[in-house]
């Protein structure tokens, strides 16, 4: 059996990580508790000192706009730092369920933009490769005349 690599390698493909995750930007409202209050300015203030983090305050007064690279960041990441710094994000069910789905979301995202490419349309390419590099080839070494005779 072929190994990934060597398909991939047959194939011509090369996988560039750095470019995948490049464009990735992701925007998500992050909602605090509403006890203590002014926590939000406060975290406002915290959040505008991260560096390719963008924060921007939302028409809720519990919510923040959080925009950033998801090569850069990741929501797990900024809550635990938030957490550290002692503010104290909204716990409802609905809250919990939206951040646990953008977790799996851009978790996969970095997954697969640290796998290599897919070979969805070039398949074939990588075992007509590997047969020519195979030692008995699909060349003939009967003479053309001993060919066509019958």
């Amino acid at each position: 059996m072929m190994r990934r690599e060597t398909a991939y390698k047959l194939a011509g493909r090369k996988h560039l990580q750095v470019d995948a995750l490049a464009e990735a930007q992701c925007e998500h409202v992050l909602r605090f508790a509403s006890e203590p209050p002014a926590q939000v300015i406060a975290a406002l203030a915290w959040l505008h000192e991260q560096p390719f983090l963008r924060a921007t305050p939302t028409r809720q007064a519990d919510a923040v706009l959080l925009t950033y690279d998801l090569a850069h960041y990741c929501l797990r990441q900024i809550e635990m730092m938030l957490e550290e710094q002692g503010f104290i994000l909204d716990d409802s069910l609905v809250s919990r369920l939206k951040r646990a789905m953008t977790h799996f979301c851009e978790e996969t995202r970095r997954r697969n933009a640290g796998s290599p490419q897919r070979l969805i349309k070039q398949s074939n390419q990588v075992y007509v490769k590997a047969w020519e590099h195979h030692p008995h080839g699909d060349h003939d070494d009967t003479p053309p005349e001993l060919r066509e005779y019958k």
